[in-house]
């Protein structure tokens, strides 16, 4: 009965978007996982495409460079909530696109307008294929690479519960410096002239400072359940 019942259900697009540290992965996994649906983690896209160019040598600094190789590499997203995956040329990059290295350079190569757009119409064609719907999250998704998003949440939290979060997840990490490197990362994608971070008008905001990580699921399952009923 229950598979029956899982294709009558209308199919929702849901857009999570906020800054590092606010539980936007952990939540869109287990949000999608619980309701049945797909997921893209779009963070992952940029990393893949900056740990690309690392590898291949291309000048970080030189915008032009990262622009002229923008179409190379081939990026493949799974959306299966509960693992995940994502590899460039047919390799698995999971891992290697959470390095320093990789993260220290990744608001330098998504600012490049020309990756922004293969990369928004990598999401677009995968959101557009997603049968039963897709939670996909990122930092833009709301504004601009699905505007017209069934259901658009912005998570926030205060720097100090983000960086506490952030600094958890690597083993070892200054809370300090960590705080330090988020608040310049969110200066970097808020002022990028191409799809910034920002809050979609639409977007409902959850704060999650205060909140675990299962209020904060227990809240958009919630917001996606009373969308759905609403289609």
């Amino acid at each position: 009965m229950e598979n029956g019942a899982a294709r009558t259900v209308p199919s929702v697009i849901v857009a999570i978007d906020g800054p590092s540290g606010t539980g936007k992965s952990s939540t869109s996994k287990a949000v999608a996982a619980q309701l049945g649906l797909s997921y893209l983690d779009t963070g992952a896209q940029y990393r893949a495409i900056t740990w690309w160019m690392v590898n291949n040598g291309i000048d970080i600094d030189d915008p032009s460079a990262i622009a002229a190789a923008a179409g190379k590499p081939e990026i493949v997203s799974g959306t299966d909530p509960v693992n995940p995956t994502i590899a460039v040329d047919g390799t698995d990059v999971a891992g290697p696109i959470r390095t320093h290295e990789v993260t220290s350079r990744v608001s330098a190569v998504s600012a490049v307008p020309e990756v922004r757009v293969r990369i928004t119409e990598l999401q677009r064609s995968l959101a557009a294929s997603a049968e039963q719907g897709i939670v996909v999250e990122g930092r833009d998704i709301g504004t601009t690479v699905l505007p017209d998003a069934d259901l658009k949440i912005f998570l926030t939290a205060s720097p100090e519960a983000r960086a506490a979060r952030r600094s958890g997840e690597l083993e070892g990490a200054d809370v300090h410096a960590t705080r330090e490197a988020l608040i310049k990362r969110d200066a970097a994608d808020s002022s990028r002239k191409t799809s910034p971070l920002a809050k979609a008008d639409d977007a409902v905001e959850v704060d999650t400072t205060e909140l675990t990580l299962a209020q904060v699921i227990e809240c958009v399952v919630t917001l996606v359940e009373e969308k759905r009923a609403a289609k």
